[in-house]
């Protein structure tokens, strides 16, 4: 059995197959994936804020048996909104409170008429921004929800996004929460993310180093770092990994590899599946990692910067979260980069962070430094959902299971990985 991609849903799909030799294929030097935590002179980072949302009771025995009780931190959200020079308590939707009054009463207005036009059809088969519109008014939507998402999507026409992937993580007030927070009562409790967990020490990457461990603790499984999968003879039934000119037999593959990458290094793809694979669309993301040599002046976990004065979407304080993160007296941030392309100058980023409050002085800065992440954001246009239900199917005839959220081309947290990578090695194991 091969499993591509040491990422959370390949590690609980090696963990899960007990019953046979597992070979886990991982190109980084360290496993985890996008889960995975980085440390530079005693100041911890994780690949942005990742927060655990054990709604799952298997989730939760797993990640309590893994990492131990003790050794987790239970968190209240603290989050906001930065627009007009104003704070505003996350979710935006539910304490508009926080808005200048002009502003206040338009989208109040727009949402009372949003209500009233309250639309039919499934918000799966709608266009972002007539979802957005529809449900909170054009008020909250030209203020908030559409810069946000255009700097998060930079580079990708919001007409084109759909909606699909908003169940279970877009914030949903229900009208009474929408009018109580317009009027000044804090809606602190709305969203999926209200409450999280978060490691005591060692950033998120404690969790994978031990989904790891209990792999190693079992016979017939084996880890190759550095090695990347390079391609895959379907007829054969063979496969090539980085640094071997050897061909290696395998009866199923686990792929937790982004699906398009997995497409390039099969050959010969049918026409339809060739198709498929170019309709796949993905969002990359820059950030950068920032170290103070003093405490950040921000309270927030993580806060939202929509405004075009901004040269970063969203940014957030790893400390607040877990002071271990770094040293004794300083702090350790993130930033989200709206600029997907150009430069990007550290003096800009710094200037804006003093401007909202996350750093008392540019003095404070020990250092920045700036990485990307090519497939940050599936983009879910019409075409996704067609291409998927072609490409999946076609792959797991041929005994390539892709999973996890590149590899099934979706959205998802880092618990829905986990499980994704359960229901993958219950189904080999059925099928054995």
């Amino acid at each position: 059995m091969v499993v591509v991609g040491a990422g959370l849903a390949g590690l609980s799909a090696a963990m899960r197959l007990e019953r046979e030799p597992v070979v886990l294929v991982e190109r980084d030097e360290a496993v985890g994936g996008k889960a995975r935590s980085r440390n530079r002179d005693g100041y911890t980072f994780d690949v942005t804020g990742h927060w655990l949302h054990l709604r799952d009771e298997r989730l939760r025995e797993l990640v309590f048996g893994l990492l131990g009780g003790e050794n987790l931190v239970w968190l209240e959200r603290r989050s906001t909104v930065r627009l007009y020079g104003r704070t505003i308590n996350y979710p935006f939707q539910a304490n508009i409170h926080g808005l200048p009054w002009p502003a206040r009463l338009r989208c109040l207005a727009d949402f009372a008429l949003a209500r009233l036009r309250k639309r039919r059809e499934s918000p799966s088969e709608m266009r972002f921004e007539d979802f957005v519109v529809g449900r909170f008014g054009r008020g909250m939507a030209r203020h908030f929800f559409l810069p946000y998402y255009s700097k998060k999507f930079r580079g990708i026409s919001l007409d084109d996004l759909r909606t699909e992937w908003l169940k279970d993580y877009f914030p949903m007030p229900t009208t009474a929460q929408v009018l109580g927070g317009a009027l000044g009562v804090r809606q602190d409790r709305v969203g999926y993310n209200a409450r999280f967990l978060y490691p005591a020490e060692g950033g998120i990457g404690v969790l994978p180093a031990a989904m790891l461990a209990a792999c190693r603790n079992r016979d017939g499984f084996s880890l190759r770092l550095g090695t990347s999968l390079q391609e895959v003879d379907l007829a054969g039934k063979r496969l090539r990994l980085s640094g071997s000119p050897e061909w290696f037999d395998w009866r199923v593959i686990v792929s937790t590899i982004a699906l398009p990458e997995l497409l390039d290094r099969i050959p010969g793809l049918p026409p339809h599946i060739a198709e498929a694979r170019g309709a796949l669309r993905s969002s990359a993301m820059r950030y950068a990692n920032i170290a103070l040599r003093a405490p950040s002046p921000m309270v927030e976990h993580w806060v939202y910067t929509p405004e075009p004065g901004i040269p970063f979407y969203r940014m957030g304080v790893y400390t607040n979260a877990a002071a271990a993160m770094a040293p004794p007296g300083g702090a350790s941030l993130w930033v989200e980069i709206a600029d997907q392309a150009g430069p990007v100058d550290d003096s800009d980023i710094l200037d804006a962070l003093v401007r909202i409050g996350a750093v008392r002085s540019a003095a404070d800065l020990l250092f920045m430094e700036h990485h990307k992440v090519d497939h940050a954001y599936v983009v879910f246009d019409k075409a996704r959902e067609r291409a998927v239900e072609t490409i999946l199917p076609w792959l797991a005839e041929a005994g390539i299971h892709s999973c996890g959220r590149y590899g099934r081309w979706t959205y998802g947290s880092m618990g829905d990985a986990i499980l994704d990578g359960f229901s993958v090695a219950d189904l080999v194991a059925e099928s054995s």
